[in-house]
C-alpha cells in the first residue's frame, strides 16, 4: 500500500526540489504515530534525541528555549493540556520506525534521484505540539516533507537563498556549528507564504527555506521525513568555506541554489577539513 497518491507524486515530481507544495498522504491512523506509541518511543530514545519546551513562544527566539521540566512521556501523553512542544529526533534509531521511514522515502526515490542525485542521510523527526504552539523562525539543512498526522498547523515559508530573510552570515554561522534559529523582524512577514495543512496533508519544504509554524486549536502530531543530497551538502560546505573567507576580511559571493553545484568551494572546504586545517 502506498502512502502518497499518484496525483501527489506527480505534483511532487513537478515541483521538487525548490518549490513548496502540499501533498496528500494516508498515515492519519498509523499505530506508530499515536500518542501512547510516541510517548513510549520518547522514553526509549537517548536524551540527545529529545528536545522539548513550552509551546507559547514568540516567532523569534535567541537560541534554544529551556525545557519545561515535565517528563517527556508525560508531556506527550498530556499534550492537549501540557502547553508544550516536543520533537523526537532520528526516530529511525528504532527498528519499527526505521521501516516506516524507509517505506516512505522509497516511494519518492525514483522522483528524487534523477534531479538531485542519491538520497543521503535519510532521517525522520516527530513533532508533538499543544494547541496554539509556535515553532520559532529558523531553517533546516535537509530536503523535507512534513506530514500532518493529527490536528492542523500553518507554516509560513520564506524564499530559500534570499539574504533578505536569512543573511549569508546566518548560513555561515550555522554551517560552522552555530544555531539554526534566525532573527525575526516584523517587516519580514510580507514576504512569507502561508501553507495550512490538516491531518492527511503534507508540505514540502526546500533546503534552508526559512519558516515558522503556528499550531492549530487541537493537539498536533507531525512526521518530518528528510534526506540530504550531494547538492545540499555542497551548498553547506560552500557556506562554511565562505565563513572562513569572511573571517579573513573578504566578502565572498554566496553559493548558488539548485541546480548550481558549488563544487569549487565545497571541494576546497572538504580538502581543508581532511587535512585537519578546519574542523
Amino acid at each position: 500500500m502506498t502512502t502518497f497518491s499518484r496525483k501527489s507524486l506527480d505534483l511532487f515530481a513537478a515541483n521538487y526540489p525548490e518549490t513548496p507544495h502540499i501533498l496528500e498522504h494516508s498515515l492519519r491512523s498509523h499505530p506508530l504515530l499515536e500518542l501512547d506509541a510516541l510517548a513510549e518511543l520518547a522514553e526509549a530514545l537517548p536524551a540527545t534525541s529529545i528536545e522539548y519546551n513550552f509551546a507559547d513562544l514568540p516567532i523569534g527566539v535567541d537560541g534554544k528555549p529551556d525545557p519545561t521540566g515535565i517528563p517527556i512521556g508525560e508531556t506527550i501523553r498530556n499534550i492537549s493540556t501540557s502547553g508544550s512542544w516536543a520533537v523526537l529526533k532520528n526516530i529511525e534509531q528504532n527498528p519499527a520506525y526505521a521501516a516506516l521511514v524507509d517505506d516512505l522515502l522509497d516511494e519518492l526515490r525514483d522522483l528524487i534521484e534523477p534531479r538531485t542525485g542519491k538520497m543521503l542521510t535519510r532521517q525522520a523527526f516527530v513533532f508533538v505540539t499543544s494547541p496554539g504552539g509556535v515553532t520559532p523562525y529558523h531553517f533546516d539543512p535537509e530536503h523535507n516533507i512534513l506530514l500532518q498526522v493529527r490536528g492542523s498547523k500553518v507554516m509560513t515559508q520564506f524564499p530559500a537563498g534570499d539574504p533578505s530573510y536569512a543573511p549569508d552570515e546566518a548560513h555561515e554561522t550555522y554551517h560552522t556549528g552555530g544555531a539554526r534559529e534566525l532573527t525575526w523582524r516584523d517587516e519580514l512577514q510580507a514576504g512569507g507564504v502561508e501553507f495550512a495543512i490538516a491531518a492527511g496533508e503534507a508540505l514540502f519544504v526546500p533546503v534552508m527555506a526559512p519558516h515558522y509554524v503556528r499550531n492549530g486549536p487541537e493537539p498536533s502530531i507531525s512526521l518530518s521525513i528528510t534526506w540530504r543530497s550531494e547538492w545540499s551538502y555542497a551548498e553547506a560546505d560552500a557556506r562554511a568555506f565562505n565563513a572562513m573567507l569572511r573571517n579573513y576580511g573578504m566578502k565572498p559571493v554566496r553559493p548558488g541554489r539548485w541546480p548550481s553545484q558549488n563544487r569549487a568551494k565545497s571541494y576546497a572546504w572538504r580538502a581543508l577539513r581532511k587535512a585537519g586545517v578546519v574542523s
